[in-house]
């Protein structure tokens, strides 16, 4: 299971929302089954729609 808190961790040198969303389309692709969400990514371009579209990256 692929946890967003520890996505964040692993990749600290993300800087923006859209960086986030291609790393959970690339994890996504690599094989990675399921996504949980647990922390709200402290992007300053973090859209109020931010769950729905990481959904949307990872599905």
């Amino acid at each position: 299971m692929l946890y967003l808190s520890e996505l964040l961790i692993e990749h600290y040198e993300l800087q923006t929302f859209n960086e986030l969303v291609a790393l959970v389309k690339e994890r996504a692709r690599s094989g990675e089954r399921f996504f949980r969400m647990d922390v709200r990514p402290q992007f300053g371009d973090t859209p109020e729609n931010w769950e729905d579209r990481l959904e949307a990256a990872f599905s």
